[in-house]
């Protein structure tokens, strides 16, 4: 099973929804680096369940202990454990589901895989999971901000209602201000309207979230199988409920002719090279190119509903799933910082990468 990311700033997260808890194990960090618990619960904090009327009501503190790897605030270089326990799990829940398979869940596959699964809560394939890596992320982030890069991801869209501007149009820094972040008032009132409509009939919502980079250097990523987009695109891909990612312009570049699509270079009044535009999302041949980089990705409707269901049980007996439990019925404004963080973990890789580079 690979649990492992990245190539020099590794992270390998381990635990299971209703274990005893989550962590990770950071590898690669540079000694140095100024770090704190409470630099890592703030983004925790973004993340955890129970925040808000809608999102899921487990109460999880989340509260991490860094148990190796920092010495008096400072990263030493050796490994850095964190570890985050769990307090509120309630398997009972989840006992009707340990012969029977959750529609658009992982049950069949995992137990056809590996012959065993856990089925309190999804056991490691559960988004808990996802709690480590927004840790980790925090890491990555004390790690790169003495050189002033940014990530901001906000909620774009949640099922047809959508923000109607470009995020060069939005004040990033009222994200937080509600608890859809999107910063967009207007829309964000409606988002959580729907989503608040969708959780009364028992159903969920999927959308989009936008993820903007800025200040990253020109001249990271790979140009050939580690493109900077290529890397960012696994690291994403790789969260629960997403279905796909675009960057710059995406899909709607299909539509678009070269000379309306190519982005044109000129020099700055600083001697600077910059493009005046930026269909490419801040990447050329898979390396940045000192423009914002920007991408959206697509999550699908959390898959836990609390409606009856036609399934199957383990002897492929047709049967009726009516659903326990504590769910998300949109999973979006908890998978904000989780996008973050996993942007933040590709850059910190990168960075060590280009370190590298030339002499």
């Amino acid at each position: 099973m690979q649990n492992t990311i990245g190539n020099l700033f590794r992270v390998t997260t381990f635990g299971e929804s209703h274990g005893v808890g989550i962590g990770c194990v950071i590898d690669g960090c540079p000694a140095g680096v100024s770090l704190s618990e409470q630099d890592i619960q703030t983004a925790l904090d973004r993340r955890k369940p129970g925040q808000s009327s809608i999102t899921t009501q487990r109460k999880e503190a989340d509260r991490v202990q860094i148990q190796s790897g920092v010495f008096e605030g400072i990263t030493t270089g050796s490994p850095i454990s964190l570890f985050i326990a769990n307090e509120d799990a309630k398997s009972a829940d989840y006992s009707e589901i340990a012969n029977t398979y959750r529609p658009s869940h992982a049950d069949y596959t995992w137990e056809t895989k590996y012959g065993h699964r856990d089925y309190r809560g999804g056991g490691r394939s559960s988004a808990r999971e996802t709690a480590a890596r927004v840790a980790a992320g925090a890491v990555a982030k004390a790690l790169l901000q003495h050189l002033g890069i940014e990530v901001k991801a906000y909620v774009q869209q949640v099922y047809d209602i959508a923000v109607p501007v470009p995020y060069t149009e939005l004040d990033l820094s009222t994200i937080d201000v509600n608890i859809v972040r999107c910063p967009h008032p207007e829309t964000a009132e409606k988002m959580i309207a729907a989503i608040e409509a969708a959780r009364d009939e028992g159903d969920s919502l999927g959308g989009y979230i936008t993820c903007i980079a800025k200040n990253v250097p020109v001249g990271w990523g790979e140009p050939v199988f580690d493109k900077l987009p290529a890397l960012l695109g696994h690291a994403v891909l790789s969260i629960n409920a997403v279905k796909g990612i675009a960057f710059g312009d995406g899909f709607e570049s299909a539509y678009l002719k070269g000379s309306l699509h190519n982005d044109a270079f000129y020099t700055s009044a600083q001697g600077e090279v910059k493009i005046r535009t930026n269909h490419a999302g801040g990447t050329l041949g898979g390396i940045s190119n000192g423009e914002d980089i920007y991408f959206t990705t697509a999550f699908k409707p959390t898959a836990t509903i609390m409606q009856a269901q036609e399934t199957i049980n383990k002897s492929g007996v047709a049967t009726t799933l009516n659903p326990k439990g504590r769910h998300d019925p949109c999973v979006l404004p908890r998978a904000v910082p989780i996008v973050e963080a996993m942007t933040w973990l590709v850059l910190a890789d990168c960075w060590l990468m280009a370190r590298g580079n030339r002499v």
